[in-house]
């Protein structure tokens, strides 16, 4: 079984396992996410591959990180994850590209994420819930970080924290790569 198949089977059975927790009917999960309920049927039939904006808003709506949603295997109190065994979720052809190296749920869900943007390149993404924040840490390059319209420059060895409940973008307008460490922390699901 390919890596993308272990995925996909991962995401279905997670998915109704954490809608089951939640106690959500596809219709409520659908309205939560924004995501279409022929969507979320396809994903828990493991009969499609939905793109990293519609699995970050069915995590966001199960109030548990990615890592939750795409781990194959529950494990002990304390997990390694070998540096082959972090998740590529987005990447461009130029070279851009962003990792999910962890997460857990610490009360809601926590994630840490390594970032690479090349010259040029950019990646949005959309409001998560009120009381997410962002911590990252710029190892090189420079980050253009956009939050609700108003641009930050973050140099390497910067750090910056923000609210993420709002339109964000992460750039990079120089003339080197940027590379990040992030941080992302989700309030629980009530």
């Amino acid at each position: 079984m390919s890596d993308l198949d272990l995925l996909t089977q991962s995401l279905a059975r997670n998915v109704k396992h954490w809608r089951a927790v939640r106690g959500f009917t596809l219709d409520v999960l659908a309205a939560r996410a924004g995501v279409s309920r022929g969507m979320l049927i396809q994903i828990e039939q493991a009969r499609t591959n939905p793109s990293l904006g519609t699995v970050v808003k069915i995590g966001d709506a199960l109030g548990i990180s990615i890592t939750t949603l795409l781990d194959y295997e529950q494990g002990p109190k304390v997990r390694v994850v070998p540096g082959d065994q972090a998740v590529r979720l987005w990447h461009t052809d130029a070279g851009s590209y962003n990792l999910l190296l962890a997460g857990t749920e610490a009360p809601g869900p926590l994630e840490l994420w390594e970032w690479r943007l090349m010259p040029g390149e950019s990646s949005a993404s959309d409001p998560h819930p009120t009381g997410t924040a962002e911590l990252l840490h710029v190892t090189e390059g420079e980050l253009a970080l956009t939050v609700d319209g108003v641009e930050y420059r973050v140099p390497a060895g910067a750090t910056a924290s923000f609210e993420a409940n709002t339109p964000h973008t992460y750039g990079n307008q120089g003339d080197v790569p940027m590379g990040m460490l992030m941080a992302v922390s989700v309030p629980p699901v009530h």
